[in-house]
């Protein structure tokens, strides 16, 4: 390969976009069944509410952290809650040569897609663990949350 063949390799390899995951990480994870033993002799169905966020912020260069947050709590219905469950899957992501919309665009919706399988699998676990039945997360539209929240922004 010649000198001027070298050069152009690097400079399309300058230009070319990268997208990488790094590292998947628990980031933080809490559960709590503040009324137990005695919460498992009751035959009640509690009322199970989810809720979720993401967030992600520049490291360093081209290194990003998204995060995505899901908090699980049933509650009973005198006000009780049965179990409280939160889990912060984090993710670091590289990112080169991505224009800015574009690069919003996958820190708001194709990383949090990448790290949801984990958060979902980690809250089921956890909440099996306490000895409760397994919590199956539905699916999450995070192209929607991102469209919901530039509507708000604009």
């Amino acid at each position: 390969m010649s000198k001027k063949d070298e050069k152009q390799a690097q400079e399309q390899e300058q230009e070319q976009a990268i997208f990488s995951i790094e590292k998947l990480y628990v980031k933080d994870l809490s559960l709590e069944v503040p009324h137990a033993p005695r919460i498992f002799l009751e035959a009640t169905e509690p009322e199970v509410e989810m809720s979720i966020a993401t967030d992600s912020q520049k490291l360093e260069d081209e290194f990003y952290e998204v995060t995505v947050t899901v908090k699980v709590e049933a509650n009973l219905a005198d006000g009780r809650y049965m179990f409280l469950n939160e889990v912060t899957q984090g993710g670091i992501f590289r990112l080169v040569n991505i224009p800015e919309d574009d690069l919003n665009l996958l820190l708001a919706v194709a990383c949090p897609n990448i790290l949801f399988p984990y958060v979902r699998e980690t809250v089921s676990a956890e909440v099996s663990r306490a000895g409760f039945p397994p919590v199956l997360l539905s699916p999450i539209n995070f192209e929607a949350m991102y469209h919901q929240a530039q509507e708000g922004n604009a």
